[in-house]
């Protein structure tokens, strides 16, 4: 019978790894902690240093100025449109054209296939993609946000190893009662295929939550950036001395600062995917490897 006594070797081993994994986790996560708590600080006092674990003198001043501009809850309903519009539209599409090459005797996939690996490594560059999105009447439109966004092939990678494991007798036997393919596509592989979806969705919320940089390239107009655009307007004015009478709400206080109206709104903006995240961090894993390991 074997024992189940470890050896000291194994102890110290599974000893280390933990604290390795400890020191990992406080590195990754004290900065978040460090933003947090000087947000909630009073300026003046955090100007002092010395504010590593807890609010010397706590203080909701930064979060009010932050939340007195109409702005921002405007960016935030566009962030939200932006983010369920865009993963929904993008998972469906990506899903879709993978379903369609994961299907061998597709005519012309390798070409297709070959088209889509360049495009992982190589693109037109800023300038013609702002041609593009000017001649597609883009500019200062919501859609700017969907449309570009609509299919990713790295995504298309991962749905085709997760179809190809699929029983393809489930496609037959439904081809046998009269469906075609699109309601195979809909009512079958689609169902089938929670996990990988939520990873998927988990990849394009994420990036549609935090993506920026076409709020300040392609959209002039307030009423329709992003709240991470209005974020970098933030973070780009806190660097001018008139930034406290000039942000928008025209905030001007001795009991807040550039630094902590930027901290709050940080919090602010990262907070609502912080809380989705781990409802679908389960599926996160499984999704990954699905398909990458038969059995």
């Amino acid at each position: 019978m074997k024992s189940n006594r470890r050896t000291k070797s194994e102890i110290v081993f599974d000893t280390v790894n933990v604290l390795v994994m400890l020191l990992i986790c406080f590195v990754l996560l004290y900065p978040i902690w460090y933003t947090v708590v000087h947000s909630f600080n009073d300026a003046t006092d955090a100007m002092m240093g010395h504010l590593y674990w807890w609010p010397r003198k706590f203080s909701l001043d930064s979060y009010k100025a932050v939340f007195k501009s109409n702005e921002i809850f405007t960016a935030f309903g566009i962030t939200a449109a932006r983010t369920l519009i865009g993963t929904v539209t993008s998972v469906f599409f990506t899903a879709m054209v993978a379903y369609g090459l994961s299907k061998t005797e597709l005519i012309g996939r390798k070409f297709f296939m070959g088209m889509g690996i360049v495009t992982m490594f190589f693109s037109g560059g800023l300038i013609p993609t702002f041609l593009l999105i000017k001649n597609l009447n883009l500019l200062d439109n919501f859609f700017v946000y969907i449309i570009p966004s609509l299919f990713s092939f790295y995504n298309l990678i991962i749905f085709q190893s997760f179809f190809r494991e699929l029983p393809k007798e489930l496609e037959e036997s439904a081809r046998v009662d009269g469906a075609n393919d699109f309601l195979i596509f809909v009512r079958i592989i689609m169902p089938l295929s929670k996990a990988v979806l939520a990873t998927i969705a988990l990849f394009n919320g994420v990036y549609h939550w935090n993506e920026y940089f076409s709020g300040v390239i392609y959209i002039n107009n307030t009423n329709i950036q992003p709240i991470q655009t209005y974020l970098y307007r933030i973070v780009a004015e806190a660097s001018s001395a008139e930034m406290m009478a000039n942000m928008p709400g025209g905030v001007r206080s001795t009991t807040i600062s550039s630094q902590s109206i930027k901290l709050a709104t940080m919090v602010v903006t990262t907070f609502p995917i912080v809380c989705i995240y781990p409802f679908l961090q389960k599926y996160f894993v499984k999704g990954m490897l699905l398909g990458s390991v038969k059995g």
